[in-house]
């Protein structure tokens, strides 16, 4: 359970770009918790992306600015450059992952533990997982597959979140049935996704709607990746 309560709500968003700033605005409002995932090795790297036919800004956080900006939330690996983890070694695999942990947790001032893996497709796989369990100091890593389900997982290092925030009908859907359900077990309801993503629609305002929908349920606990995954391991 946690603390109690057998529903857990949590958020996933990656790459530490300047977007987290008005999202973390919106979480913070509504009391809910989420984990940014970030790569010390490309921090203060700007840019833009071209999406849909728009471009959007990518601008990367400073690295001095990590741990005000990510005070109430969490830090997590995203591996220091973004490579794709199966196309390499096992010595590099461990250095992009710990050596990315590494220096989140100097930022930061707190040992950082959790992760998301980088890149599209297939960007994880067993013996990726198992190299990361077994060398670095993360705990739990997340992957791109949508579950679709808030059953919880025993495989911590291939974590499947239930959805991605641009799935937004469903994601509303889902909520609806999350909250009505009185469940007899932990579930959990893990929304990711990037907060570029948000500036592509103009879907800021809808995403406020879900997190007030979502927000300030006395039968659900609201927690970071790590508050949520590792209470009930």
């Amino acid at each position: 359970m946690f603390k109690g309560k057998n529903k857990a709500v949590t958020f996933s968003f990656d790459d530490g770009i300047m977007q987290d700033c008005r999202l973390i605005e919106i979480f913070d409002k509504y009391d809910l918790k989420a984990t940014f995932n970030i790569n010390s090795g490309l921090v203060g790297f700007s840019g833009n992306l071209e999406r849909q036919g728009k471009t959007v800004p990518f601008n990367r956080v400073q690295a001095a600015d990590i741990a005000n900006i990510y005070k109430n939330h969490e830090v997590a690996v995203h591996t220091l450059t973004h490579p794709k983890l199966t196309e390499l070694e096992d010595d590099e695999i461990i250095y992009q992952v710990e050596n990315d942990r590494k220096k989140l947790s100097s930022l930061c001032g707190y040992e950082v533990v959790g992760m998301a893996y980088p890149c599209g497709g297939v960007n994880n796989n067993d013996r990726v997982a198992e190299i990361i369990r077994n060398n670095t100091g993360v705990k739990y890593a997340r992957t791109i597959t949508s579950s679709n389900s808030f059953d919880l997982q025993k495989n911590l290092y291939r974590f499947n979140p239930t959805i991605l925030h641009l799935e937004m009908d469903k994601m509303f859907s889902m909520a609806e049935e999350f909250i009505q359900s009185e469940f007899n077990e932990p579930k959990i309801y893990y929304i990711w996704g990037h907060s570029f993503e948000f500036d592509i629609e103009n879907t800021w305002d809808r995403f406020e709607d879900f997190c007030k929908l979502i927000s300030k349920r006395e039968d659900i606990f609201y927690g970071t990746n790590s508050e949520v995954l590792l209470t009930t391991h």
